[in-house]
């Protein structure tokens, strides 16, 4: 086992909080990971997987078992059986960003717009990570997983892994624990191949976050370096310099409501309409067919509304801190908490619960975070 001496979980996460862990693994290849969470499993020992920490608000206590910070990196390619297409096989510690800077030089599209996103490809798809209209289930085709129940090594499709709006089958929520306890070793990606000549953009989210008219065409470098600029201004770029920029990305999640709710909510919050899952076929046997099918069912569509608007107009504006705090909202955006320097989990979580409590008192709405709790209470 690859162990090292434990660092701070505060210099392993984006948002520069958590104590220590009583061991600490630098797994730095598949074998190495693999061996080491099997003997962790079977010893029965506290364990945490940690890849680039931008999903992570540790608590400030020290953390009673081991961590395993994946380092393994490397990228595939791989024939695809559609024509236009090719495969990326991607390890699961290899940095998200450098994963589509490699995407967008080698002319493949599909994940251009998630440009800037901290964190590593093995976390991406535990809660779907997405931007701009763009979500990794759109692209993702398998990922090679190793169960905590079996120690087994199997590749899973992406159809098993439950990919929703930011969560999967594999994601720890606030206040449950992942319906399959696994770890993401690797993820393969379908992606097409445009070339670097200039194409049309699909998706009017995409397009509208870009200023792109329905007939304009772009190369996907363009693509890139703008949604990295339009990140940048709102403080979700990494910058070590720029403590705005210390931060999980957007603290808590665009909340999906009932229609009949976010008619409740003022006209002006921003909201979009969430497609609903498609209706499975249903096979009627003969003998219960009377000529007539059953219709589908006519309920609306869910809302997904603005949290960032609800923050703010829950008189809660840019820049908010509580008194004495060094965490506070982002300048630039509502959505992300930061770290000003030196602030503790406690106050980033107090920080969380004001914003929480009121958006709840003026909205009625229980903003749930988007980042990995564990040691901090909302």
């Amino acid at each position: 086992m690859p162990e090292i001496e434990p660092r701070p979980l505060a210099e392993l996460t984006t948002l520069r909080a958590g104590g220590a862990p009583d061991r600490m693994v630098e797994a730095r290849t598949v074998d190495e990971l693999v061996s080491t969470l099997r003997e962790l499993w079977a010893a029965g020992e506290p364990w945490l997987v940690v890849g680039g920490g931008s999903n992570l608000l540790m608590g400030d206590e020290q953390f009673d078992g081991t961590v395993v910070v994946v380092r393994t990196a490397g990228i595939d390619e791989l024939p695809s059986p559609h024509p236009g297409h090719r495969r990326l096989r991607v390890q699961a510690g290899h940095s998200w960003d450098d994963l589509v800077e490699y995407a967008v030089s080698a002319g493949l599209s599909g994940i251009a717009a998630m440009s800037g996103i901290p964190g590593t490809a093995g976390a991406a798809p535990v809660q779907n990570i997405g931007a701009y209209g763009q979500e990794v289930v759109q692209t993702l085709v398998e990922v090679e997983l190793l169960d905590e129940a079996t120690g087994d090594v199997s590749v899973v499709p992406a159809s098993d892994l439950g990919l929703g709006f930011r969560t999967s089958v594999l994601k720890h929520h606030h206040g449950s624990v992942a319906e399959r306890s696994a770890v993401i070793l690797s993820i393969t990606l379908e992606l097409a191949d445009v070339g670097h000549g200039e194409f049309a953009v699909p998706g009017p989210q995409l397009r509208g976050a870009l200023g792109l008219d329905p007939e304009a065409t772009v190369t996907l470098r363009w693509v890139r370096e703008t949604v990295l600029s339009v990140r940048a201004s709102k403080g979700m770029v990494l910058d070590d310099a720029d403590p705005d920029t210390w931060s999980a990305g957007s603290f808590f999640q665009n909340a999906i409501v009932p229609a009949a709710f976010a008619r409740t909510l003022p006209d002006a919050c921003p909201r979009w309409p969430v497609a609903p899952d498609p209706v499975a076929d249903r096979v009627i046997p003969l003998n219960e067919y009377y000529g007539i099918s059953p219709t589908a069912g006519t309920a609306e569509p869910d809302v997904k509304v603005s949290a960032a608007w609800l923050i703010e107009h829950a008189g809660i504006g840019k820049g908010f801190a509580l008194p004495g705090s060094r965490a506070g909202l982002s300048t630039k955006h509502a959505l992300a908490l930061t770290n000003r320097g030196g602030a503790t989990a406690d106050e980033l979580g107090a920080l969380a619960r004001f914003v929480q409590q009121r958006v709840q008192s003026e909205f009625g709405l229980i903003l749930q975070p988007e980042p990995v709790l564990i040691g901090v209470e909302l």
